[in-house]
């Protein structure tokens, strides 16, 4: 029995950003009907984040190739899932 594969989803954030909250709060709640993962990366605890995404946050993230960023982009994450599907 093949087993299906599940997405790693990466959200690059900062605690005080709205729209971080935003983004991952909605992510959160969608996981219960999109199977994924999610890991949320504070940029401000690396530099090279920090100096790599500076204000351009939310950034959400899956195998190293960008979805979306400032706004969660639903038809943009559900293409990427329906590719791991």
């Amino acid at each position: 029995m093949a087993s299906e594969a599940v997405a790693r989803l990466v959200v690059y954030s900062r605690d005080y950003c709205s729209l971080c909250r935003t983004m991952v709060d909605t992510l959160h709640r969608l996981q219960a009907e999109r199977s994924f993962l999610l890991e949320v990366v504070d940029v401000d605890d690396n530099p090279e984040l920090e100096d790599l995404f500076g204000e351009r946050v939310p950034v959400l993230v899956a195998d190293g190739e960008e979805i979306c960023h400032y706004q969660l982009d639903l038809y943009a994450l559900d293409a990427h899932l329906s590719k791991i599907r």
